[in-house]
């Protein structure tokens, strides 16, 4: 017996992000081994946060899946596509209930690791603002529920079965 229950499934207004992607010369100074590191740091914080509970539990392997579309987000070979193919990220995040909390969860343990992203991991610190830039836009994206503090417009919903 299949179990069909009904989600109202939220659409950030604007669709998709229009914000610039970041330098190639992230990956160009940082190299590989550094952006699986940062990402390994992301996921430790994460697993402490109150989203843990979103992730696999393999937090490890979970954060080289991420480091793999981060690589070739900043500049690096498109090892994201190579192993598990298209990215497509809202789609992925789908089957989590993303709110704006969750949103900023995910925003604030990003930005604890970056706060040291220059001296532990090389990241080019020119370069941060317009890489949290692009993390802020990204990450509207992946919302999918709406906050209940604040309802939005009734044309940002889709029903999804």
């Amino acid at each position: 017996m299949t179990n069909h229950t009904q989600r109202t499934i939220y659409v950030p207004p604007g669709g998709p992000p229009r914000v610039a992607p970041p330098s190639p010369e992230i990956y160009a100074q940082m190299g590989e081994a550094n952006i699986f590191a940062m990402l390994e740091d992301l996921y430790r914080e994460l697993e402490q946060s109150w989203l843990r509970p979103m992730f696999p539990s393999d937090m490890v392997a979970a954060s080289h899946r991420s480091a793999a579309f981060f690589v070739g987000l900043l500049g690096g070979p498109p090892l994201y596509h190579q192993r598990y193919g298209n990215p497509m990220m809202r789609a992925r995040h789908m089957p989590f209930r993303i709110d704006e909390a969750a949103r900023q969860e995910w925003l604030a343990c990003f930005d604890r690791v970056l706060a040291r992203a220059p001296d532990k991991y090389n990241f080019p610190p020119a370069h941060l603002p317009g890489f949290r830039a692009f993390l802020e836009g990204f990450s509207g994206w992946m919302v999918n529920t709406a906050s209940d503090a604040s309802p939005p417009a009734d044309d940002n919903f889709l029903e999804l079965q």
